[in-house]
């Protein structure tokens, strides 16, 4: 019988985490190498971990960018990557492109096509989601050119919750013991960074993102 394929979950959501726990420990094919919710905790396992699987979130590691996937790959070019995320942009698909990650899924997949997803990463071939293909195509036919993205830090993550939750700028800038024009600065810039116009579409790339729980909102 063949060694199973190592794979290493880095996603801080733990009822993502603990359903990929479950497909892989369920699969003879794989073993698991380890969970982790965070950077730091990502750089120190997989040195341990060099011909491994790595499946992760973009958007729920505290990556400083998405060049980190990149340092990976370079430090480590036996490992994969599979991104599974709720929500890719223009600018994050074309930027994960540039860096070598060619397997992108979205987390409302069927187990399936996750599993799938999987096996063509693990065999190094390409895997999109179809909505994916379908940024893909919109994105060749345009000929688009990317920014490097900069995600959101935990700080700028917390206010996005607050804002989420209905909070004003002068009640974050209260709980935060800042200044309102900071909070205003704040929000200019997330509103920049992630690409939208108003706090609705915030939220509704807030819960893509799993930032916030979509339970309590109706958009």
């Amino acid at each position: 019988m063949n060694k199973p394929d190592c794979v290493l979950i880095a996603d801080s959501q733990f009822l993502v985490a603990e359903t990929l726990r479950s497909l892989i420990t369920d699969d003879e094919r794989y073993s698991l190498a380890g969970i982790v919710g965070s950077r730091a905790d990502l750089f120190n396992i997989i040195g341990s971990h060099r011909d491994s699987l790595l499946i992760t979130d973009i958007a729920t590691i505290d990556y400083h960018n998405i060049d980190d996937l990149k340092t990976i790959k370079e430090l480590y070019p036996q490992v994969k990557v599979l991104v599974l995320t709720y929500s890719v942009s223009k600018n994050e698909f074309l930027w994960l492109s540039k860096i070598g990650v060619k397997n992108i899924a979205y987390k409302n997949v069927d187990k399936e096509e996750l599993l799938s997803a999987i096996q063509a990463t693990i065999k190094g071939k390409k895997f999109y989601s179809d909505e994916i293909l379908d940024l893909y195509l919109e994105l060749s036919e345009n000929k688009f050119t990317p920014e490097e993205p900069k995600p959101l830090t935990l700080s700028e993550i917390e206010i996005v919750r607050m804002i989420a939750n209905g909070l004003t700028t002068k009640e974050i800038a209260t709980q935060r013991i800042i200044s309102n024009h900071t909070v205003s600065t704040h929000r200019k810039n997330i509103f920049k960074k992630i690409g939208v116009s108003n706090a609705s579409e915030l939220i509704i790339h807030a819960i893509k993102a799993g930032w916030i729980d979509n339970i309590e909102y109706y958009i």
